[in-house]
């Protein structure tokens, strides 16, 4: 592997390199239609983080805001052979730095119910622990607050 390479921003080219890692990692791997996959938050208004091995996209991650001072993250996904690497953690770490800088204080994920030790090891903490059927998956709401 070669150095990781952290892109982001909301243009139409780090939008396609998320959306390249999403539909590798989740339309193909778990079958999810693309209709189900992008929603109303895969536009403009939307941050993407994108990482890069050797300029393919590898991991990705997206953020939008939901209130003055938080943010809705999701769509965190890691292509099948570059997981185990903390590639993950990384992206997270680089949308929870962007999303301070943009002066937010807090980040909200719909957690698949398999992910949430994921989350935990990253410092979010179950919100509610409602569990709900969100698209194909299991969901319950977790939450960090930021710097």
């Amino acid at each position: 592997m070669n150095e990781i390479k952290v892109i982001r921003g909301r243009e139409e080219w780090v939008r396609a390199g998320a959306y390249s890692v999403r539909i590798q990692g989740m339309n193909r791997q778990h079958h999810i239609p693309l209709e189900m996959e992008f929603d109303e938050h895969d536009c403009e208004d939307t941050w993407y983080v994108v990482l890069l091995d050797d300029g393919y996209p590898v991991a990705t991650c997206r953020f939008y805001e939901v209130g003055s001072e938080t943010i809705a993250m999701g769509r965190v996904v890691v292509l099948p052979e570059y997981r185990g690497r903390e590639l993950g953690s990384k992206t997270i770490r680089e949308a929870e730095q962007m999303a301070a800088k943009l002066g937010y204080k807090k980040i909200e994920i719909e957690s698949r119910t398999v992910a949430i030790p994921f989350y935990e090891k990253n410092g979010y903490t179950i919100e509610d622990p409602t569990v709900r059927g969100k698209d194909l998956f299991e969901c319950v709401r977790m939450s960090k607050y930021i710097l």
